[in-house]
């Protein structure tokens, strides 16, 4: 804690987790960084009097984490471009960055408590901490991949017997009830998740993996979908359809690519569709599939260029 009195050096960032961004750096220093650790960014100007109190504070508790998070400063008057893609309508605003997106963020200042609480849960999102039951869920994710599903729930239960709010046994008990087709009985699992970690990354998982489950219930024949494409490009309806049917049939790698091209063709129809959709496939993936991986920095890419 810092108090006063005390040497500034003591919490002094060291220099890799916290750096200056610009335009030009903010691809490689927050999307492509954020990839492997969560890069917390703090949108600032040097006028703004509030933005010099709360980045000391950010420093203070991202050098807390020793790692396990980063910090980007992003001097919003040389960064103009990048300001608007993301709407920053006042500063200080902050987003916490993974897997190439913002994911978490407020604007203004804020308590001391507030800022190390963001931070934390920032934190979390590179992986839990080992609380002993980690040999446990290796157990049941093996039975899970192996195809007993029924042996991994019933393990996965026990996990929430010892530990009720751990996340990665919250996850695995839901893909184990869609694994036997019983969604809604994963959803009924999903809405008992505690307050505490219902944004935990392997809840969030589970949670898009049910709507991708709802979802193959109702997908059309993936052939027709696809003649339908080729003759008019421009059916976004119609892409978006196919997109599904392929995610239903496994294909995930070419449901991505075609949500791809229809985001590139049009990024606002219905609302976003193609970028909430390609989120929820990215979100019930592991985050560092290939699948994820590729489609996250082409997304990126669309987005910054």
């Amino acid at each position: 804690m810092l108090e006063f009195g005390q040497p500034q050096q003591d919490v002094t960032p060291p220099a890799d987790l916290v750096t200056d961004v610009t335009e030009a750096t903010f691809m490689a220093e927050v999307v492509e960084a954020s990839m492997t650790v969560p890069v917390i960014v703090d949108f600032w100007a040097p006028w703004c009097g509030p933005c010099k109190t709360l980045g000391p504070q950010l420093e203070a508790a991202v050098t807390a984490q020793k790692g396990r998070v980063r910090m980007a400063k992003v001097d919003v008057d040389g960064a103009q471009q990048i300001a608007a893609q993301l709407r920053i309508q006042s500063i200080p605003t902050v987003y916490a960055f993974w897997q190439g997106q913002p994911v978490d963020g407020f604007q203004g200042a804020v308590s001391q408590s507030e800022v190390t609480a963001f931070v934390e849960r920032a934190a979390a999102l590179g992986g839990e901490a080992d609380d002993g039951l980690a040999d446990a869920v290796t157990a049941a994710e093996e039975m899970l991949e192996q195809g007993a599903a029924v042996d991994a729930a019933q393990t996965f239960a026990a996990i929430l017997g010892e530990a009720p709010d751990h996340a990665g046994a919250f996850g695995g008990l839901v893909r184990s009830h869609i694994a036997l087709g019983e969604i809604d009985r994963a959803q009924a699992v999903l809405d008992g998740v505690p307050a505490a970690i219902a944004t935990a990354p392997e809840v969030e998982a589970a949670r898009a993996q049910i709507e991708l489950a709802r979802q193959a219930a109702n997908a059309g024949p993936v052939a027709e979908l696809r003649t339908a494409v080729d003759a008019n490009p421009d059916d976004h309806g119609a892409r978006m359809e196919l997109a599904q049917a392929l995610q239903a049939a496994g294909e995930t790698e070419e449901a991505v690519d075609q949500l791809l091209e229809l985001f590139r063709r049009d990024r606002e129809w219905n609302d976003g569709a193609a970028r909430t959709q390609l989120f929820t496939i990215f979100d019930a993936l592991k985050p560092q599939d290939p699948i994820v991986l590729k489609g996250r920095r082409r997304l990126s890419s669309m987005i910054f260029a």
